[in-house]
């Protein structure tokens, strides 16, 4: 069931981007460990894939949406397990693991084509 349009999967992907990045100083668990990088790291690639997607906010559309969609869903997964991963679920997993079920949950019901471009396709039918 992909009910979220590309663009407005693009929106949260920056939204996202800039959450990851600045959670461990929201959430108080910038600390210098990986429960501070992981998230950091994620979000920083999170922000260039982005750049990269072919949707309507990638800047330079090498990327394929079923592509970022996976990278999306594999992220997710990393940041949702980051915490038994990297052993830091004792002081901090939450924002780690709601992040990354979100995430992977927008990777599954994200559509692969702009409305623009599944529009057109319908009219030309």
């Amino acid at each position: 069931m992909r009910v979220i349009s590309t663009r407005t999967h693009g929106v949260l992907d920056y939204l996202t981007g800039l959450l990851l990045i600045a959670a461990p100083y929201i959430f108080g668990f910038a600390d210098g460990t990986a429960a501070q990088y992981v998230p950091q790291i994620l979000g920083v690639l999170l922000l260039g894939a982005s750049l990269l997607t072919d949707y309507e906010l990638g800047v330079m559309r090498m990327i394929p949406m079923s592509v970022h969609l996976t990278m999306d869903i594999a992220m997710g997964v990393l940041l949702a397990a980051s915490p038994w991963l990297f052993g830091f679920a004792d002081r901090v997993f939450w924002p780690h693991l709601l992040i990354g079920l979100c995430e992977i949950a927008a990777g599954f019901m994200t559509r692969t084509t702009p409305d623009t471009v599944a529009d057109a396709t319908l009219r030309n039918r």
